[in-house]
């Protein structure tokens, strides 16, 4: 590839939140009960990725600010329809589509991590809510649970997006997320305020 033809989309902080929320998400979800000290430090290292990445979205770079790519779902819906259709507009940074997936796992890994903060307190009495919180903890435990689950399945149809993705536009989407960079041409936005 051209390195004229190349831009840096991906910056480092953007990189390193993924992979790592990746590893950290996949560590709490498969220890869960009985290796309960890593699911809570891998549990509050989502946490605070998760908290990073949504200060990052305000004062980041071009492609990782919300404002870059945060649209309305009839914005969304309008391109899974175009993608449906096989005829997407390309962009250099988040579609709306992954715009709104974003979103939803930014809120469900949120969601899921102070739940389990707390059924962690109520059950265990243990963690920064121990003593505070002291009942419930199954009520907590099972919609932590679920949230989880919830969680995994946006993941699964993340990485469907990203296949389907680098298919249609001929580009590896999980390469730029490890080097930062995407093809330039001529067909690609740069911000969701740039799509029609």
């Amino acid at each position: 590839m051209n390195a004229k033809r190349v831009v840096r989309v991906w910056d480092i902080p953007v990189r390193l939140f993924h992979w790592w929320l990746v590893v950290a998400f996949f560590i709490a979800y498969f220890t869960e009960d009985d290796w309960m000290v890593v699911h809570v430090w891998a549990g509050y290292s989502v946490l605070s990725l998760v908290l990073f990445r949504i200060l990052w979205g305000f004062v980041g770079t071009r492609y990782a600010r919300f404002s870059n790519f945060i649209c309305s779902p009839r914005t969304a819906f309008a391109y899974l329809k175009a993608v449906f259709l096989m005829h997407p507009k390309r962009y250099l940074g988040h579609n709306p589509a992954g715009a709104m997936m974003i979103v939803l796992l930014l809120a469900s890994l949120l969601i899921t991590t102070i739940t389990g903060v707390i059924a962690y307190g109520a059950d265990e009495g243990a963690g920064p809510l121990a003593g505070i919180v002291t009942s419930y903890g199954d009520v907590w435990e099972d919609v932590h649970e679920l949230c989880a689950n919830f969680t995994l399945f946006l993941v699964f149809l993340h990485l469907l997006g990203v296949a389907f993705e680098s298919f249609l536009h001929r580009e590896n989407l999980v390469k730029s997320m490890i080097d930062g960079n995407k093809r330039l041409d001529e067909s690609a936005d740069g911000s969701r305020d740039e799509a029609t």
